[in-house]
């Protein structure tokens, strides 16, 4: 994590670069990550210039409705969101996670009631199983409520079990994918070894991360990568993020950067063009994984 003054920079040169999609979560380091994406935005751009995507699910506090997707926590979670972000509305509120606690119809109606009460432009969902999605996508059609226009899920080069269902469902159902994770928390950018956890400091303290990859699949795949960025003459970021952005139904993948120079160059990825061969050669070794990214 950066602290606000190094991280408002990357806002800025975001901006310019002509990036006007923020995606961030209450549960962000406790909500700080909206008050700071909040005032970065504020000095930096005009409100009607940016789409702004935050998350509801997580609990903030130690209490029993301090998280989940019940209509009274939905409703606290995006009052303060708000305040956290001082804005009057929410472009994209996406619950974080599939409740199983809750009704869908209780989740549902409130996020409806909170688009009718303009508290939040559009709706949209996280990783979820997609039974769970195509079934809260049958009620909101159903009732008559807002719709899902999203689905941020997990879905990379060594992770794809989002295309055997979850991906055919939301292009199936007009649902815009925004991906989370297109570079695999940094195991395709070309410097992950087998057997060790340093290739960075990220890498060195992601315990979350350490139980998604890291087979020997994944590892040739990541090889391969660096291959095609050899041959190309760019670098295996740029061929990770441009290889999901080919994909059907992709249309902005939420990528993270703790550098000036890797917003520059995955800018740059959007130039890059993979051919058929070079698809085929970087998927051809996938193998399958149990399911990553739900809890």
């Amino acid at each position: 994590m950066l602290d606000e003054s190094a991280s408002r920079p990357f806002v800025k040169r975001a901006l310019d670069l002509g990036i006007n999609f923020f995606d961030t979560s209450d549960i962000y380091s406790n909500g700080l990550s909206e008050e700071i994406l909040g005032r970065a935005v504020r000095d930096f751009a005009a409100r009607d210039e940016v789409v702004i995507a935050t998350k509801v699910f997580f609990p903030l506090a130690n209490h029993p409705n301090a998280g989940g997707l019940s209509r009274r926590h939905i409703f606290a979670a995006i009052d303060a969101s708000l305040r956290r972000l001082g804005t009057d509305y929410i472009d994209l509120y996406q619950i974080h996670r599939y409740d199983p606690d809750t009704p869908i119809e209780e989740t549902l109606e409130a996020l409806h009631d909170l688009v009718k009460a303009g508290k939040a432009r559009y709706l949209g969902a996280s990783s979820m199983y997609a039974w769970q999605f195509a079934r809260m996508l049958a009620v909101q059609r159903q009732r008559g409520w807002a719709r899902f226009i999203s689905m941020q899920n997990h879905y990379n080069l060594v992770y794809r079990e989002e295309e055997r269902e979850m991906i055919p469902l939301c292009r199936a159902e007009g649902v815009g994918v925004i991906p989370w994770s297109p570079l695999a928390r940094g195991f395709l950018a070309g410097n992950r070894r087998p057997g060790r956890n340093d290739a960075t400091t990220r890498e060195q303290h992601d315990d979350y991360g350490h139980g998604f990859y890291y087979t020997d699949a994944d590892y040739e795949i990541a090889a391969r990568v660096v291959d095609v960025a050899s041959r190309c003459g760019v670098l295996p970021i740029q061929v990770a993020l441009a290889w999901v952005l080919r994909q059907p139904g992709i249309v902005a993948p939420i990528v993270g950067v703790t550098k000036p120079s890797q917003l520059e160059q995955l800018v740059e990825a959007l130039d890059l063009r993979l051919t058929d061969d070079d698809s085929q050669y970087l998927e051809e070794r996938y193998q399958p994984h149990r399911v990553l990214g739900h809890s």
